[in-house]
């Protein structure tokens, strides 16, 4: 790790760029400064794994001892997920983002398409823009080609950007080096999917561990531990540790519909103004399932949150 001068008596602003869960390296005028949290930051109130967070804004109080994060000035946007199955604390993976990419496999590994729309629906609600990217494109061919077009159907018609990707191949390489100019982009998805191959194939230079796909379980070997910023194009993006689950957290039965963009759309359709798309007459959400205008698999994930946040109600 970087350190600069400790002989500051100062208080200035940083940006968190790396985090242990201990140590935070903080981007400063001065330097990167290593600092730990204020103990009082963890009393009020928030219910987070991680109360200080990469891409978070903070107050940095440096004496000849140490450095401390003192305060964390307001977030515009994060993305957040349930720490664990049915937990009530939250674990909040990075905050002032001004693009996600999501990037998803169908094959060695296979991401669920569950995974995806539930970490849609909370970019959805916490206003963070989203990009899915198809990785390992080159593989996308004969028998696979159907399958990747029917995804890129599914999510462009809900109303998302899809760039396929080969870091192997360079396919997708400039457009997605063109979203990253000037930007601070958070590239997130299921272990073994590409997220730090991607990342040295944008620049090269950089110091990423990629990792090999797991032989007996065909899923992903871990090669990010912890979330860290990088400036790459003019701006940062933010490496992630592979994601096994995402549960969602604080967003309301009543307004999980919102954050289905095809969805929302057709609600206004419906019968009754409060309908649930799930069993009322005259639901245009439900019609438009059976008539394969609404994906089932995106259908079929809105009802799995449902009856996930029913359980976690009790």
């Amino acid at each position: 790790m970087n350190q600069s001068s400790n002989n500051i008596e100062t208080r200035v602003e940083g940006v968190v760029i790396s985090s242990t869960g201990s140590w935070y390296e903080v981007s400063t005028p001065h330097g990167v400064l290593d600092c730990r949290i204020r103990g009082k930051l963890r009393l009020k109130g928030i219910r987070s794994t991680n109360p200080v967070v990469v891409g978070d804004h903070v107050m940095v109080e440096s004496d000849e001892q140490s450095n401390a994060i003192v305060e964390i000035i307001p977030r515009r946007n994060y993305v957040i997920r349930r720490a664990s199955n049915l937990s009530k604390e939250s674990h909040i993976i990075a905050a002032n983002i001004d693009r996600a990419l999501l990037i998803v496999t169908l094959h060695s590994p296979s991401t669920p398409r569950e995974f995806v729309d539930r970490f849609l629906v909370t970019c959805e609600a916490y206003k963070v823009p989203v990009t899915i990217v198809l990785g390992k494109a080159d593989t996308l061919i004969n028998e696979h080609a159907e399958e990747a077009d029917e995804f890129e159907a599914i999510y462009t018609d809900a109303g998302y950007d899809v760039l396929r990707l080969s870091s192997s191949t360079g396919e997708g390489v400039e457009d997605i080096r063109a979203l990253l100019h000037g930007r601070t982009t958070l590239v997130a998805g299921n272990s073994g999917v590409g997220k730090s191959t991607l990342v040295r194939a944008i620049d090269p230079t950089l110091d990423i561990r990629t990792g090999e796909i797991s032989e007996s379980h065909h899923k992903g070997k871990h090669t990010t531990t912890f979330s860290t910023m990088y400036p790459i194009e003019g701006g940062y993006i933010i490496d992630t540790p592979g994601i096994k689950g995402f549960g969602l957290i604080d967003i309301e039965s009543r307004e999980l519909c919102r954050y289905f963009p095809e969805m929302m759309r057709l609600a206004p359709e419906c019968r009754f103004y409060n309908c649930t798309h799930t069993h009322e007459p005259g639901c245009a959400v439900s019609e438009a399932v059976k008539e394969g205008t609404v994906a089932w698999s995106r259908y079929e994930s809105y009802l799995k949150i449902l009856d996930e946040d029913d359980k976690y109600r009790k």
